[in-house]
């Protein structure tokens, strides 16, 4: 896990070395332990090094293969890569090691089979630069799902990139203006789903992808993202992995017996825990009770010889607390258990410091107790695993679960009848439906039930209006505003490029399997992932996930979804799998979430706070934003009749975020 930046330019006369180290040091919390730069005619790589793999200096980047041909800046951690060597030399294409890290294994490995090769072949987390000094080519790789960031763009004529914005905008030329599609997008979705970022003319490289620029660097740039499949001058992306031709494969070849279904992802996400436990640094993991995070505690237990340190964080407000389950399913597996009690005022002391975490407005607010697990947790060790990727890979969130049957029900209503059907919902108040819920809850107990159903049913009644279909359904569901574009000061495009791209010709014909083909494809990399590690990195942290192994994929691709979602339960077959290690009743409970109180927080101690943002004259400072409708809705949270905590948190973020760049 560490940080890379570089530069590409078409000038002459150009100290780009210089340039580079600036944008390099900006990424100190990434890797404290190293700092490398390289250069050479028109193009400078830089890295910071949080060594996790050969500690030794052999491990340092830039690094070059043994051939000389091929400089590489590289973030992340190749798993496999001790397997990758053992081919090499029986293939006869191993060099002389100089050490054992997995970079030297990368380089060794893509002077023998190529690039795409070598990517399809490593089980990861990555973002690569690679240079390639015979050709006068660079290459920029991502990893499959979209663990590791990696950013790049236009700054003046050079084309700069690099694993963090902060990196970037260490150019003098780096754009800072707003991009208001991006705006638009963030206000909908709380990220701004890659291939775009706030800046225009800078972007996200898109997962599983490689970007080239083969030949002569193009001065501009183009006045759209380039997709995969599409050309740039001399500037190409193109996919090495495909998550619609993977799904499909796994749907002709299904696993229908549950017995060995259980027994088949139990071997496969073993191998995947076990392989991701590498480290020559100390390493835990998160435990926050639910089914994935003690999945992957009850394999790495299973596989250790001594306890596991597990981390978790708890919070004075009740209803917020899962510390007591993690508490449990530690005490039952025998790990090495540490769990940091939280107050408000703890958590409110984050927010300061999120504009400079993110770089780019983020409001996801699972984002604070993220943040503050993660530097729990980096008190004790320097890698954790997560529990990540369980819930879009094994149908977790209760939209897979109830979406496609209230869709069923309510697609015959004549428009009319469903806006009234809204209406009808939203005039219970939201603790109203609480209370129902609790009753319900108490007939469907376990993870059947139900948690915060006022605040569901409110959201989903205000969206039925312009629900037409199950695609309306899940982006509308997904979207905290629904209809961004009329909060910015001018006409913009709100489609999310990646949602819009077709969906696999066979096996996502499940309604519930195309959501979790749309998460995937954006929820999962621009915010789960992202949030993740943001956090991490900024206490210069490592994470892994192993649910997110090729492997386990592949496996969860040949999942019918009956044993994805069976009874009115999610993650059937992965809680048959947990229950093999943890008694049922410590796990079952309904979904919660890593929340926190915003919307109590946003009336009382952070009131005042945020009414400076949402005031009228900051509201209109830089002409983004029609104040009118923001400031209605900030009101009527105020009053206590509604929660609009979550739309209110993106319009805080952003103005938090624009203040601390206009202010840098």
């Amino acid at each position: 896990m560490c940080g890379l930046t570089g530069l590409l330019s078409s000038r002459s006369s150009y100290d780009i070395e210089e340039q580079v180290a600036k944008m390099t040091a900006r990424l100190i919390h990434r890797g404290p332990d190293d700092e490398g730069i390289w250069s050479e005619e028109s193009i400078a790589l830089g890295h910071r090094r949080l060594a996790i793999l050969d500690l030794s200096t052999t491990g340092a980047q830039p690094m070059h293969s043994d051939c000389r041909r091929y400089v590489l800046a590289y973030n992340g951690e190749v798993y496999n890569h001790l397997d990758l060597r053992n081919v090499l030399e029986t293939e006869g294409a191993a060099p002389p090691w100089r050490g054992h890290s997995d970079t030297e294994t990368l380089l060794a490995a893509i002077a023998h089979w190529g690039l795409d090769e070598t990517l399809r072949r490593a089980h990861g987390m990555f973002a690569v630069a690679l240079w390639d000094r015979a050709e006068k080519r660079l290459s920029l790789a991502r990893d499959r799902m979209g663990e590791k960031p990696l950013y790049w763009g236009w700054a003046g004529e050079d084309l700069v990139f690099g694993s963090e914005l902060k990196a970037l905008r260490a150019h003098p030329d780096c754009p800072s203006e707003v991009c208001r599609e991006a705006l638009a997008l963030y206000l909908r979705f709380m990220y701004v789903p890659a291939p775009r970022s706030i800046h225009p003319s800078i972007y996200k490289l898109e997962p599983g992808t490689v970007l080239t620029v083969d030949g002569t660097l193009p001065t501009a740039a183009p006045k759209e993202p380039i997709r995969p499949g599409e050309r740039h001058g001399s500037l190409s992306i193109h996919r090495y992995w495909n998550l619609n031709a993977e799904i499909e494969v796994g749907a002709r070849n299904p696993v229908l017996n549950e017995t060995e279904a259980v027994s088949m992802l139990d071997q496969t996400l073993s191998k995947a825990v076990h392989s991701q436990m590498l480290s020559d640094v100390p390493l835990g993991a998160f435990l926050s009770g639910g089914v994935d995070s003690s999945a992957i505690v009850a394999l790495m237990q299973a596989q250790s010889i001594r306890p596991v340190q597990t981390f978790t964080i708890g919070f004075d407000e009740a209803a917020f607390d899962e510390s007591p389950y993690a508490a449990a399913v530690a005490a039952h597996l025998g790990t090495a258990h540490t769990k940091l009690r939280v107050t408000d005022a703890d958590a409110r002391d984050v927010i300061p410091d999120l504009p400079q975490i993110y770089d780019e407005p983020f409001a996801d607010s699972s984002q604070i107790p993220t943040h503050l697990v993660c530097r729990a947790a980096r008190q004790h060790v320097t890698v954790a695993l997560s529990g990540d990727g369980g819930d879009e890979l094994f149908g977790g969130y209760n939209r897979y679960i109830r979406g496609p049957g209230l869709w069923q029900r309510i697609s015959s209503m004549p428009p009319p009848i469903r806006r009234f059907a809204g209406r009808a919902a939203l005039a219970l108040p939201e603790h109203g439906w609480n209370t129902v819920g609790a009753a319900y809850n108490k007939v469907r107990t376990g993870s059947a039930g139900i948690s915060n159903l006022g605040t569901k049913v409110h959201r989903l009644a205000e969206r039925l209006r312009i629900t037409d279909s199950l695609d309306d359904l899940y982006r509308n569901m997904a979207s905290t505003w629904i209809e961004p574009d009329v909060l910015i000061n001018e006409n913009v495009d709100t489609a999310p490029l990646q949602l819009d791209d077709p969906l696999p010709d066979f096996g996502a014909e499940d309604p519930a399997m195309q959501m979790m083909v749309q998460d995937m494809r954006s929820y999962l990399p621009d915010d789960i992932l992202c949030k993740v590690d943001r956090a991490a990195m900024r206490v210069s942290l490592e994470t892994r996930t192993p649910f997110l192994d090729p492997d386990v994929i592949t496996f969860a691709t040949r999942l019918p979804m009956n044993m994805k979602i069976q009874d009115g339960q999610g993650k059937w077959a992965l809680r048959q799998l947990l229950y093999k290690y943890v008694p049922r009743e410590i796990i079952e409970r309904p979904k919660a979430g890593f929340a926190i109180p915003i919307g109590l927080w946003l009336r009382g101690p952070l009131r005042d706070w945020a009414e400076n943002l949402l005031s009228h004259k900051r509201l209109t400072e830089g002409g983004l934003f029609n104040p009118e409708i923001i400031r209605q809705t900030w009101s009527e949270h105020l009053s206590g009749r509604k929660d609009y905590s979550a739309r209110l948190w993106t319009i805080l973020m952003f103005q938090a975020w624009h203040e601390a760049q206009t202010h840098a």
